[in-house]
């Protein structure tokens, strides 16, 4: 399957292949000899994702998750939100296709089961922001410390965009949910200190007034609960942060 691609990019497989439940990827050296890896998804989203990452022109290694856990939380913050005003910034038109928020949100503005009264107080918030959208601009929907690489010279760039398109708040929401969601047994999102420094932070790096983010945080954790439960698995990091988005819009 994976003979295609690399003889169209000159790439050479430098390992075993990985799979996960909807993509393979190889480890590969390109034809300068620097290594990289190859993926081939059969998620629609995607197996598009790759012409918003054209339309964004390379700003787009090492993750951000083992510096997360050390320790070095605000820094990593820091280089999520630098990353995200590159990719917000004014450009040509934006490729066609792409998903706006509200059909992305579907799963939790009309669920397939009850929702708790956590998950729906998150609900009506998602439908409020929803209405309220504005600043609306290409996003790219899933932007956290396992999607956002080191590549030396080129800096920190964006990887595995979901081709989205809405408000630029919904954008920091996903980082406020990781590390942790990117392996077991990390704990530094659901931790309240961290939690509050990184509203500050966001808040004041990405421009955006405390309540409005806050709406969106926990609208966005409400849905990747939703997605976790509708699988069968438990949502307690989603649902911790959105209580502790909840909680403090409560307190603004």
């Amino acid at each position: 399957m994976s003979e295609p691609y690399l003889s169209r990019w000159r790439l050479r497989r430098d390992g075993a292949a990985i799979e996960t439940p909807h993509a393979q990827l190889w480890p590969v050296l390109t034809a300068d000899g620097e290594p990289a890896m190859l993926k081939v998804s059969s998620e629609t989203e995607e197996q598009n994702g790759h012409r918003l990452l054209r339309w964004w022109d390379g700003a787009g290694g090492d993750s951000l998750r083992q510096r997360s856990i050390e320790g070095d939380d605000d820094a990593c913050t820091t280089i999520l939100c630098q990353v995200l005003r590159q990719l917000h910034r004014p450009r040509s038109a934006p490729p066609a296709e792409l998903v706006c928020l509200r059909t992305w949100f579907a799963d939790l503005l009309q669920p397939r089961a009850a929702l708790p009264p956590l998950l729906e107080q998150c609900r009506s918030l998602a439908e409020r922001v929803l209405r309220e959208e504005h600043e609306i601009r290409p996003l790219h929907g899933d932007l956290h410390h396992d999607n956002v690489l080191d590549f030396g010279a080129r800096g920190w760039l964006a990887i595995d965009p979901k081709r989205l398109l809405g408000d630029r708040a919904f954008d920091y929401t996903t980082m406020f949910s990781n590390p942790d969601l990117c392996g077991p047994g990390i704990h530094v999102a659901t931790r309240p200190e961290r939690f509050a420094a990184r509203l500050e932070q966001v808040s004041a790096l990405a421009g955006l007034e405390r309540a409005r983010l806050l709406r969106w945080i926990a609208a966005s954790a409400a849905l990747s609960a939703v997605w976790f439960r509708d699988d069968g698995d438990p949502a307690d990091i989603d649902e911790a942060v959105a209580r502790m988005a909840l909680e403090a819009l409560a307190e603004a």
